[in-house]
């Protein structure tokens, strides 16, 4: 029983002192405070394209009647957003970063109710300062 206790204190120390180091810092400013810049390893970037079925532009079509957030579109952007995101940090973890400087969102129409939201940034490795 102490043993298998032991084991498991053990794991939940591993993963805490791994998930410690996986995370990824994300700034939009050219550097990062209290972080020293050791190497640039190019720009990273996240792009998703999306539209909004047909259900949820009548939804929202309804919701533009009324006036004030349309939500069901907010909740459409701010998921794409999210997804674009994840995929520059996924991009950044290739490279060996532990860090994006400078990162961006931009978002265009590609045709009539499609759009694309890419998420940008430069991959960097950084240390304590």
């Amino acid at each position: 029983m102490f043993y298998t206790y032991l084991i498991f204190l053990q794991n939940v120390l591993f993963l805490y002192l791994t998930q410690k180091y996986t995370y990824m810092l994300v700034t939009t400013s050219t550097h990062l405070e209290g972080y020293k810049v050791i190497q640039h390893l190019g720009v990273v970037r996240g792009i998703v394209v999306r539209s909004r079925s047909l259900l949820g532009n009548i939804a929202g079509g309804f919701q533009t009647l009324f006036g004030g957030n349309i939500s069901i579109y907010t909740e459409l952007c701010e998921r794409t957003r999210s997804d674009a995101f994840k995929l520059m940090e996924e991009h950044a973890k290739q490279l060996n970063a532990n860090a994006i400087i400078n990162m961006r969102y931009d978002a265009n129409e590609v045709m009539q109710g499609v759009t694309e939201v890419l998420a940008y940034g430069t991959a960097v490795l950084v240390e304590k300062a």
